[in-house]
């Protein structure tokens, strides 16, 4: 996977999310779908260098495993929802919250049940390595259901 020289989005995939922003305007009410996708990645930009390159590679990680998800803002931060437009997947910035740790989180809409118990909710306090990139797509997959399926990250 290749990353930008900041560690965040490549060249190629800024223009890969400009294209999908601007089809998504063509489509039939895919203006409020832009609008969301913008309002996403602003929210990202918004974020400080080290918190906005983990928010940048969650994004890309959500988008390639579960492209089904719709990017949105939850609480002024990014999320990605289902069809129902319940959120299943979010990242809590720190700096938003005032938290010593970032927060990659999953909502009731997501497919994580295990047993009786099992966690909805992962710190993150550094940048993402390879191992943590993998870990966050398993549970992507799992969360959405697609977990047999195992797109390159």
């Amino acid at each position: 996977m290749a990353h930008h020289a900041s560690g965040g989005f490549t060249d190629i995939e800024l223009a890969a999310i400009k294209e999908r922003a601007a089809e998504l305007r063509a489509e039939k009410g895919g203006k409020k779908a832009a609008v969301a996708l913008e309002d996403l990645l602003e929210s990202i930009q918004a974020m400080p260098d080290d918190q906005r390159v983990i928010a940048e590679r969650i994004h890309v990680i959500v988008s390639e495993v579960a492209p089904g998800l719709q990017p949105k803002t939850w609480y002024g931060q990014p999320a990605w929802a289902n069809a129902e437009g319940k959120v299943v997947v979010f990242f809590h910035s720190a700096a938003k919250y005032g938290t010593r740790y970032n927060s990659l989180g999953f909502e009731e809409a997501s497919h994580l049940d295990d047993g009786v118990m099992w966690p909805t909710s992962y710190a993150i306090t550094g940048p993402l390595g390879p191992a943590e990139e993998e870990q966050i797509a398993h549970l992507v997959r799992k969360a959405t259901g697609t977990a047999g399926s195992t797109p390159d990250v």
